[in-house]
């Protein structure tokens, strides 16, 4: 389960400018430049030395009578040898050029400045960046690498949806399996993390329990909380799986959380009166915590599930205010679903203005819902004709620039809100930026974009236009920092096989690079077989030449008739 603290890091270390221990700094710089003085010398006085060996060696080498031979050759070429080295030279730049614009194609660099810039500049002492700031590559490269391991963590779905209830009745009729193993094995990683402590062995019942959320069959799942249930008839962690997985319906699943709810709440408080006798308590009292927090949560989903809205959101309300510190559980995610849902757009902007802040992860649901308010106001009068004819008004302009900033954030949600592709049941996790998310996002908010009139149209006016903006998104970002590429990989493993994966749409080639590289083929085959069957070629050319003197002075006595 990840949390805020990789991304909190990650941006206090890009804010924080490096500092180094003062009296150091002229120092290295004197010994840097004195270092890359010396390294120009020498290349001088290797240059110098070469010539000298050179002069000594003229007579043993015979360079007057190879220059001479050089120049007998020279002078006995004939035109067909420049024309064919002009054809071959024609020939392997053409296959170079449609070699760079594959790669480029495949990879958006060129190879050759690539190899250039990453294996050739080192060899020949290219290294302005080491002489300006010694430690500063090193700095932006270790960050880069935090934010994108943070950025590749994988997230519980807070939208989750419920395995006996829901995903398995989706197995009943379809017979497709909708969770993958490693999305489960992450789940019983996370209930093993959340409802288990050290002081379980204290508990028959929860021995029982630590037990049962190791097993991998559900079954022995199910029977593991019954004799936990037969141990302590107030085993909270029993019902909640009970819950989870062996209740059919929205209603059964209610119905044992509120029994979860009933003996978490008296196990939490007897917690509380004991957290300060030791480390265990404390350690006990945070796994309680959790226990509480999470029942509530799911009980908050079936009210919203059930139509109840509003209770759903109270219950919401409460627990971000009872238990502040819990937010990587990303329970506001839950409560701006459920306030649009409600069409409460005033709620939803005060719950934006607190959590889409600088210092906090982004999300899909963050990023969108923020885009969806701005295109609220534009969107049932927007037209791309007029706006074409008198520009975008300010508040157009602040609706396009949010839709830019989720695509950015996320480029697979676009196609899932206008039904290009179709959805499937979100994963019980999900990869920030990734496919899942984008899934996930779209499986519950798709209603509110179609809800709202022409908010959907603004958006398919204008998301592509977010891949012209940016640079490449492997290499740059514009509003974001690169786009992560692990998040495919990572989206193969949470996603079921049936389901065909989002990539990151990449950019188009332009139109002059295909010519180019055409043109340039073309003119390299020409003198290639020019250059091969001289006699050939010259029969078609005057084939050509005959065929258009012909056609023209037809063309002529017709316009004179």
């Amino acid at each position: 389960m990840a949390d805020s603290d990789g991304l909190g890091e990650a941006a206090i270390a890009a804010a924080s400018p490096s500092v180094s221990a003062p009296g150091l700094s002229p120092s290295l710089g004197w010994r840097e430049r004195l270092r890359a003085g010396l390294a120009g010398t020498g290349a001088s006085l290797w240059f110098v030395a070469g010539l000298g060996l050179l002069y000594a060696l003229r007579v043993p080498l015979r360079l007057c009578e190879n220059l001479a031979a050089v120049t007998v050759f020279l002078n006995s070429l004939t035109p067909k040898f420049y024309v064919a080295l002009t054809g071959t030279s024609s020939l392997i730049s053409g296959l170079i050029f449609i070699f760079e614009w594959w790669y480029f194609h495949k990879h958006g660099t060129s190879f050759i400045e690539q190899v250039s810039v990453s294996h050739l500049r080192p060899l020949m002492g290219g290294t302005e960046s080491s002489i300006s700031e010694p430690g500063s590559s090193n700095n932006r490269e270790s960050e880069t690498s935090r934010q994108n391991l943070s950025e590749c963590k994988v997230w519980r779905n807070p939208l989750n949806l419920f395995r006996g209830a829901e995903y398995r009745r989706y197995t009943w009729v379809t017979g497709k399996e909708p969770l993958t193993y490693y999305d489960m094995n992450l789940s019983a990683q996370d209930h093993q993390t959340f409802f288990t402590c050290d002081t379980d062995f204290l508990r028959p019942s929860d021995t029982v329990m630590q037990k049962a959320w190791r097993e991998r069959n559900p079954p022995a799942r199910i029977k593991a909380a019954y004799q936990a249930l037969e141990l302590n008839n107030d085993c909270a962690t029993a019902y909640v799986l009970l819950a989870e997985e062996e209740a059919t319906t929205i209603v059964d699943a209610e119905r044992l959380f509120k029994q979860a709810l009933k003996a978490g709440e008296t196990i939490y408080r007897r917690s509380q009166q004991c957290q300060h006798q030791s480390p265990q308590h404390e350690a006990q009292l945070r796994r309680d915590t959790n226990v509480l927090v999470y029942i509530k949560r799911r009980l908050a989903m079936c009210a919203r599930k059930l139509g109840r809205i509003r209770e759903a959101v109270k219950i919401m309300r409460d627990l971000m205010k009872e238990f502040p510190p819990l937010t990587m559980l990303n329970i506001h995610e839950n409560l701006l679903e459920s306030l649009l849902e409600l069409q409460a757009y005033a709620d939803v902007q005060a719950v934006l203005a607190k959590y889409d802040d600088i210092s906090l992860p982004k999300s899909a649901a963050i990023c969108y819902t923020a885009a969806l308010l701005k295109t609220r106001t534009v969107s049932d009068k927007f037209s791309p004709e007029t706006a074409s004819r008198r520009g975008l008004s300010t508040a157009e302009i602040n609706a396009v620039e949010a839709i830019h900033r989720a695509v950015e954030f996320n480029p697979h949600v676009p196609k899932y809100l206008l039904e290009m592709k179709s959805l499937i049941l979100p994963p019980e996790h999900i990869l920030k930026r990734g496919d899942s998310e984008a899934i996930a996002y779209a499986f519950f908010h798709l209603q509110h974009w179609k809800r709202i009139e022409g908010a959907l149209h603004l958006l398919q006016c204008t998301w592509e236009g977010t891949f012209r903006m940016i640079p490449y998104p492997l290499e740059k970002g514009h509003l974001f920092y690169s786009y992560p590429s692990c998040t495919e990989t990572a989206d193969r493993e949470l996603l079921p096989s049936f389901h065909h994966v989002s990539v990151y749409p990449k950019k188009e080639i332009p139109f002059f690079i295909h010519f180019t590289a055409g043109l340039c083929s073309s003119t390299a085959m020409l003198a290639f077989l020019t250059h091969q069957f001289p006699e050939i070629m010259g029969v078609f050319a005057k084939a050509n030449t005959m065929e258009k003197a012909v056609w023209e002075s037809r063309a002529g006595s017709t316009i004179q008739d």
